[in-house]
């Protein structure tokens, strides 16, 4: 196993089998589609879109933008999501979060069909995520999973820690983790003995939002470590959520920050999109 677990070199692999099941798809004449929604001017989120843009494009995928003004109201983005859910050429549904504050996140969620929610996020994906028989599983830890997998990381009996507990990242890790036979503690800010809890993990997942919070000697020896956390310090320093140099010392593989998990999330994106195609060609 390598040391250095390389989210772009796995990302480029997968992107390029996307973008193979996208071209045979358009050969029985369905495009895959995304459509992706964007209310206001949020500087990270408009960067982060446009990155899909161009990867929905490289891979072969129709990209259908929609970029509101921040003053949208939340009745006239609900209909544009109905339209979006009727529209046939539309495989994949995402709103980029966060919303502004007049709008309710979760009633824009739960609009979005569950058959076209790419991002995995709908009450009934999550339902059958926990229920062992997911249809769209969310992006970020979709990317972890693949990346251990191509690692030859076999989770089996092991002991994953993940640290973070947010819905987008550390819940549904943790049960992707014990889909896979693992024994998983969820850990967050607020943990008891944090660096007890982390020195117990064959594989550690950290993905709390803290720069370098947990200390490279917390990490077991051998230990693999996945770094989900992208933290800005000072102009252009960006470090994850655990400390890498000292970690490096000690871990038998771990991602960089950047460069390792954040590759994963857009070409998870794209393998749901192509996937929802795949089940729209099935019923033709």
């Amino acid at each position: 196993m390598d040391r250095i677990i390389d989210g772009k070199a796995i990302a480029a692999q997968l992107r390029r089998d996307i973008g193979e099941e996208a071209a045979r798809l358009k050969e029985r004449g369905i495009t895959p589609g995304l459509a992706v929604v964007l209310v206001g001017e949020d500087p990270a989120s408009r960067v982060y879109v446009s990155m899909k843009e161009k990867a929905c494009a490289q891979a072969g995928i129709f990209s259908d933008e929609h970029k509101l003004p921040a003053e949208t109201g939340q009745e006239e983005l609900l209909e544009l999501i109905a339209a979006l859910n009727r529209d046939d050429r539309i495989d994949g549904i995402l709103v980029q979060l966060p919303l502004p504050p007049h709008i309710d996140e979760s009633i824009v969620l739960e609009a979005i069909s569950p058959k076209k929610d790419v991002d995995g996020f709908h009450p009934y994906n999550v339902g059958r995520l926990v229920t062992g028989n997911p249809l769209f599983q969310p992006c970020t830890p979709y990317g972890i999973m693949k990346m251990l997998e191509v690692s030859g990381v076999d989770l089996s009996g092991k002991e994953v820690v993940v640290v973070g507990r947010s819905n987008i990242v550390g819940k549904p890790v943790a049960l992707m983790c014990l889909a896979k036979h693992a024994t998983v503690t969820l850990c967050h800010s607020r943990t008891r003995d944090l660096a007890g809890q982390v020195g117990r993990a064959d594989v550690l997942i950290a993905a709390v939002g803290r720069p370098e919070m947990i200390k490279g000697e917390w990490i077991k020896e051998g230990a693999v470590v996945i770094d989900v956390g992208v933290n800005r310090v000072g102009e252009k320093k960006l470090v994850g959520d655990v400390e890498f140099e000292a970690a490096c010392s000690r871990a038998a593989a771990i991602t960089p920050v950047p460069g390792g998990v954040g590759p994963m999330t857009i070409t998870m994106l794209l393998h749901n999109t192509v996937e929802s195609a795949r089940r729209r060609a099935a019923q033709t």
